[in-house]
């Protein structure tokens, strides 16, 4: 079944089941056929997340290869994009399957002439990097797993020296009018500052039998990027979304201000005024497009439950293709790293994460691999790292929502 033919099946099932939401005389039969169009609402959602998920990584992945240009040995010419990818490809896929004593002396050629720097990541003692073909995969991969590395502004820097970083919030100052010959005034820019560190990161091992290895069905540099993707996107997620800040990156929602908490008995619920109010907690200055919900996907079930005052659901699940659901006009997105309702938790999110919150990486992904280590298991190895580090730039850009304590 095709994309849009899931998104046709959930528009189908929202119509059915707006229908009964306008009706007030249900009956025990119309409950029950409420309930199933609510319930494949819910299943086709989460089949078009894992068909946007694939649609998603297929298409950057083919766009990678396009744009992938690869150096002439004989001339030192670059190609146009495309040419050259398969020659290439079949290259550093016998590195990854072989070993740096397993490719031809032509291969060898070949990936020297097209690796840029040691900067785009080290796999070998000999100077050999990574492709960044291979980089674009994992990063592609990445931003599905990680919300927060996707929506954030982003930095990179060379090294991974501690970088002092500007943090104000100027949405109070205003600017003046003036008589003519008149001085003006000055209101400084109050700035902070804060400091971004280089957590280095590891996907772990990812252990590859040699019969994986030697089965020349797998693409293994996409089988390898998506793995390293997963890894990285997981745990990158989970700190950028409640890090600590101490040992590891400070999460959007750790450095975060409240801007509504739930009346008392709200512990595991939310109302329509709420999120009403939360939306309007963030200056307006940052309710743009940029603006996002963020919450666990538990916590969308309870949100789709809500209706405004006039009984229309507050979630309006998408009906095209690219184009997302929404709630009070702005996108929802699934972090599954926040917290679900209860007591105290800080369970929703709205604002502008791209002015709130900052993400660095420094030195660009790298990657080894591990021929030795188990042999004796007919076993390789391979592991990226990588240093990360986020924090809270303006948090006036982005408020919470929290459950109430009792």
């Amino acid at each position: 079944m095709s994309l849009q033919d899931l998104y046709n099946k959930r528009a189908a099932a929202w119509a059915l089941a707006q229908q009964y939401n306008e009706r007030t005389d249900l009956t025990a039969e119309d409950k029950a056929s409420w309930d199933r169009a609510m319930a494949d609402i819910d299943s086709l959602t989460k089949d078009i997340e894992r068909a946007e998920r694939h649609s998603g990584l297929d298409k950057a992945f083919r766009k990678i290869d396009e744009q992938t240009s690869v150096v002439d040995p004989a001339n030192g010419e670059r190609g146009k994009p495309g040419q050259g990818v398969d020659e290439y490809r079949d290259a550093f896929n016998a590195y990854l399957r072989r070993g740096l004593m397993g490719i031809t002396a032509e291969q060898r050629q070949l990936m020297e002439a097209q690796f840029r720097d040691l900067s785009a990541g080290t796999t070998t003692a000999g100077g050999f990097t990574v492709p960044q073909g291979f980089w674009a995969r994992v990063v592609e991969t990445l931003k599905w797993y990680a919300v927060v590395y996707e929506d954030a502004e982003f930095i990179t820097t060379e090294t991974g020296n501690l970088l002092p970083w500007p943090t104000n919030d100027d949405t109070a100052n205003i600017g003046e009018i003036i008589g003519e010959n008149t001085t003006i005034t000055f209101q400084d820019v109050t700035f902070a500052q804060t400091s971004l560190s280089a957590f280095i990161y590891s996907t772990k091992g990812i252990k590859a039998s040699l019969a994986l290895l030697q089965d020349s069905g797998i693409d293994m540099e996409s089988w390898l990027a998506k793995k390293m993707g997963q890894r990285f996107g997981r745990i990158l997620n989970t700190h950028l979304t409640t890090g600590t800040g101490t040992g590891q990156p400070q999460g959007f929602i750790t450095g975060a201000t409240t801007g509504k908490t739930g009346l008392v008995g709200q512990t595991t619920t939310v109302i329509y005024d709420d999120l009403v109010d939360l939306q309007h907690s963030v200056d307006v200055a940052y309710r743009n497009a940029n603006a996002k919900w963020y919450m666990h996907d538990l916590s969308l079930a309870v949100v789709r439950k809500l209706k405004d005052t006039q009984g229309h659901p507050l979630w309006e699940p998408s009906l095209t293709t690219g184009v997302p659901s929404t709630l009070l006009g702005a996108p929802v997105r699934i972090n599954n790293f926040m917290a679900t309702m209860a007591a105290n938790a800080k369970s929703i999110a709205y604002g502008d994460l791209n002015t709130g919150y900052v993400v660095r990486q420094a030195a660009g992904l790298q990657m080894k691999r591990l021929d030795e280590r188990f042999a004796e298991l007919l076993q390789v190895a391979f592991f990226g790292f990588g240093r990360f580090d986020g924090k809270v730039q303006d948090s006036s850009a982005f408020k919470l929502y929290v459950n109430s304590a009792t």
